[in-house]
């Protein structure tokens, strides 16, 4: 169990180390911070929390800095209360109160902001296709031999596939196929159509032709397990910024996991389906690539559906409490933003 003046020692030296990215000294804690004790003392402190598992200390230096329990342990029973500043209040307000139709973009500014309020790298995972509700199909004729198809879910969600016709289709086949589509797949997951459905309504169709055809095999490709499980980064290059990505291994491992974008999906995807933001700190996240890293997260939905996930990506050594109140104020305003469609 650690003491009061443990818990002062230990949240010190984490807000220093966050602060300089330097080790930190028994007299740097006297010095800077009114604890009411000698260096001494603190020092003692140290060695103490360094036996308990909370600090480190770092090759021959005198300084410590915080061990992976260390942090955990901040984030969990020190982490001071933040709010963040009105400049950054009003710059998501503004985000958000613009008009954006698309989720896909909308997700993407979401990407954008998150990483320019924080300063780190935010990835985002994008609503799954495949779990969305089908909501209106539409074909526009664009020439002679070329038709768009458009594809709308009711999370915002629109694909789009210009279409090759071997023949040229009038307006009156175009809407025929558009009303049928409608009426058939209108209120459905994409994921609950099965092929045997797709085959029935081709028959059914067949006068159609190659219109009908390509129409069905896209929806088909749709169907396939996690096909559209897109990923939003953000500031990547923040990375840059942090002492800690000096080291050239170190960063070419991160950058080399952020290139996997099925890994990065996989890494958020809820293992529960809470609201809430959520810390992952080291080797807690289990990817070696991550190792020295944290994940700050949060869930966003459409209505009471969890969609996605959204986070930022920086050194262990992060401003936690900042990190959380951005997260938790961006995915509020991302959640009424999907609510209101």
């Amino acid at each position: 169990m650690i003491d009061d003046r443990k818990n002062k020692v230990l949240q010190a030296i984490i807000e220093d180390y966050v602060a300089t990215a330097e080790p930190v000294g028994s007299r740097t804690i006297a010095r800077k911070y009114n604890l009411g004790v000698s260096p001494a003392t603190i020092r003692n402190e140290m060695s103490d929390l360094e036996e308990l598992g909370y600090l480190e200390q770092p090759h021959t230096s005198a300084g410590r800095i915080p061990s992976d329990r260390g942090y955990r342990y901040y984030v969990d029973c020190l982490m001071p209360e933040y709010s963040i500043t009105e400049a950054e209040r009003e710059r998501i307000r503004r985000t958000f109160e613009r008009k954006i139709y698309e989720i896909d973009t909308l997700v993407r500014e979401t990407a954008r902001l998150l990483s320019d309020t924080t300063h780190l790298t935010a990835v985002i995972s994008g609503p799954q296709f495949e779990k969305a509700v089908f909501k209106e199909l539409r074909l526009v004729p664009l020439s002679g031999d070329k038709a768009l198809l458009v594809y709308i879910t009711d999370s915002g969600m629109i694909e789009n596939k210009v279409l090759e016709m071997p023949y040229e289709v009038t307006l009156l086949e175009f809407q025929q196929v558009t009303e049928v589509l409608n009426e058939q797949l209108r209120g459905q997951r994409v994921e609950s159509l099965s092929r045997g459905a797709l085959q029935a309504l081709q028959r059914e169709l067949s006068r159609y032709g190659s219109l009908l055809e390509q129409a069905l095999y896209f929806l088909e490709q749709r169907m396939e397990p996690g096909e559209r499980r897109r990923l939003y980064l953000g500031g990547t290059t923040h990375m840059l910024d942090q002492p800690e990505f000096r080291d050239v291994n170190r960063l070419k491992g991160l950058l080399s996991f952020l290139e996997h974008e099925e890994s990065v999906v996989d890494l958020l995807q809820p293992e529960k389906e809470t609201d809430g933001v959520e810390v992952q700190i080291g080797e807690e996240i289990r990817v070696r690539e991550l190792a020295d890293c944290s994940i700050v997260t949060a869930t966003y939905r459409l209505g009471d559906e969890i969609i996605g996930k959204m986070g930022v990506i920086g050194p262990k050594r992060m401003e936690y409490a900042r990190v959380v109140s951005v997260l938790n104020s961006i995915s509020a305003y991302l959640n009424e933003a999907t609510r209101r469609g």
